[in-house]
């Protein structure tokens, strides 16, 4: 039974959620928030690789699943989103975990059934679709149904779409020097 932890990523609160998936029955884990704080990027961003580490060791998931970066209305938000993102994904490959990045609207497509859900939508299907006593906060939510979006793509019988996928390596010196 795989297990995925599925990132929400923000340089304020970074969201996170882990379920096991076997087929179409998915079990609740984990999920909650990161805290970024700090006096500047560099730090905010280090909160977040030693955060997701963190997860990473205590949940011992088998894949990553997190939300691409998209443009709307202000590129600097969009900036800092791609450095949280970036931090996130480092600490996945650090260890040597596949990742998967879809887009929004690919995860409320998949969790809520069409791509322009709301905020309220994607926590009430999350909280259906796992059987939840209660909703989660937004930031868990959208982490939730990251995970989800990766575990129906990975038993899906069509596969459409395949996620993006970043196999990690390790590096030495002798491929810096090529």
């Amino acid at each position: 039974m795989p297990r995925i932890l599925g990132i929400d990523p923000g340089s304020r609160l970074t969201g996170f959620g882990v379920i096991d998936v076997d087929g179409r029955n998915n079990r609740y884990v984990a999920s909650g928030c990161i805290r970024v704080h700090g006096p500047d990027l560099p730090s905010k961003l280090g909160i977040i690789f030693h955060g997701i580490s963190q997860l990473l060791n205590s949940h011992q998931p088998d894949m990553l699943s997190i939300e691409r970066v998209f443009m709307h209305h202000n590129p600097d938000s969009a900036l800092k989103l791609g450095q949280a993102r970036g931090a996130a994904i480092c600490a996945a490959v650090a260890q040597q975990l596949p990742v998967a990045e879809y887009s929004p609207t690919q995860i409320k497509q998949a969790v809520v059934g069409h791509g322009h859900a709301d905020k309220e939508q994607v926590q009430h299907m999350v909280t259906l679709l796992l059987s939840l006593p209660d909703r989660p906060p937004e930031d868990a939510a959208d982490a939730l149904a990251a995970a989800l979006c990766h575990g129906y793509q990975l038993h899906s019988p069509l596969q459409t779409s395949k996620p993006a996928q970043r196999r990690s390596r390790r590096w030495t010196l002798a491929d810096t020097q090529r």
